[in-house]
């Protein structure tokens, strides 16, 4: 691997004076050694770093295996490890807001703004390198200041090694605090399912791998909902096993959108056929963010069928759902780490628009 560099200067060069504030966005999983080298070098231009933790309230896979509370915890060590004050760092967790942008804006706007108490001495510290860093533009009220550290080195390299146990590669990859709770990490129950799902992961990709073109996956998926409730099933299978979800699934080759989510509604909850979900079809979008499936590209057609008002219909898991139930609107909103991908990101999408 090459090396990290860092041509931190020793002092603030003269041309610059310091900020007051400096903001650092990453989603940190994990934390690794070229994120320590840019904290640090941020600390010499700024008073205070916030760190902006993404993903935050995301179930569990292998691309966020770890919660913003746990970054946040392994961030702190390994700066108390370089001798950092523990006031000089300040935090903001941001929720992943796949379809909406200005709100992922605005909630790391309001995060910082808690911090800065209204003051606008505040930079953005960065490296843009590629696509993903458009973020770094998002943002003109703040000076950006630029990185010097320069590295290969990604969390994805790390989380490859992590889950395919090659532990001194890893160990080169991040500071001893973050090595030492990946080991601790990997003796439980959390690590053994992600493990698992990493393997089926990367024997479903393989299956595809000879395949001309890279494929593109089409499902549909339904939002059903009555009386201030929503539908949902807790998925038995990988990937995402106990986590829940949109009754849903593949396009077969014979059926329209809508049919193919009206046969999956009723086909995974037990839903009676006598509900007539195409008569209460009330809205329909399409979700395609790139990334949205660790399988591959997967674009889903989601209908949402509000049953309007009484009773909750009965209803009976399929074989491939652990179970179905009625959740509480309010519950299924306030719970985006308990849903499987981006379904609570599409059945918010639905529910917040009246």
């Amino acid at each position: 691997m090459t090396p990290l560099r860092a041509p931190v200067p020793a002092s603030v060069p003269p041309t610059r004076r310091r900020r007051t504030f400096g903001v650092y966005i990453g989603r940190f999983e994990p934390p690794h050694q070229a994120h320590l080298l840019v904290m640090l070098e941020a600390l010499r231009s700024v008073q205070k770093l916030i760190v902006v933790i993404g993903s935050a309230r995301a179930a569990r896979n292998t691309k966020n295996p770890f919660t913003a509370e746990e970054r946040q915890d392994l961030i702190l060590a390994m700066l108390r490890g370089a001798g950092v004050a523990r006031s000089r760092v300040l935090f903001v967790h941001v929720r992943d807001y796949f379809y909406n942008e200005s709100l992922w804006l605005s909630e790391v706007q309001r995060g910082v703004a808690e911090h800065t108490r209204g003051s606008s001495d505040v930079a953005l510290i960065g490296h843009l390198k590629d696509e993903s860093s458009y973020y770094l533009r998002s943002f003109p009220a703040w000076e950006f200041i630029p990185t010097h550290v320069v590295s290969p080195l990604s969390a994805t390299d790390v989380r490859r090694a992590y889950f395919e146990d090659r532990l001194e590669d890893m160990r080169a990859m991040v500071p001893p605090t973050v090595h030492a709770f990946l080991d601790t990490f990997r003796q439980g129950g959390d690590y053994a399912e992600l493990r698992a799902e990493y393997d089926f992961l990367r024997e479903y990709r393989a299956a595809w791998a000879s395949a001309p073109y890279p494929p593109v996956f089409v499902t549909a998926d339904a939002v059903v909902t009555r009386s201030g409730h929503v539908l949902v099933v807790r998925r038995a299978g990988r990937p995402g096993r106990g986590r829940l979800a949109m009754p849903g699934g593949f396009l077969e080759a014979h059926e329209t959108l809508l049919a193919c989510g009206v046969r999956e509604a009723h086909g995974a909850t037990g839903l009676s056929e006598a509900v007539n979900l195409g008569g209460h079809l009330r809205a329909q979008a399409v979700f395609d963010y790139p990334g949205r499936s660790l399988r591959g590209r997967t674009v889903t057609h989601a209908f949402h069928f509000d049953l309007g008002i009484g009773q909750l219909p009965t209803l009976r898991a399929a074989s491939d759902a652990a179970e179905a139930f009625w959740m509480p609107m309010s519950d299924a909103l306030a719970g985006p780490e308990l849903f499987f991908e981006d379904h609570h990101a599409i059945i918010e999408h639905f529910l917040m628009r009246g």
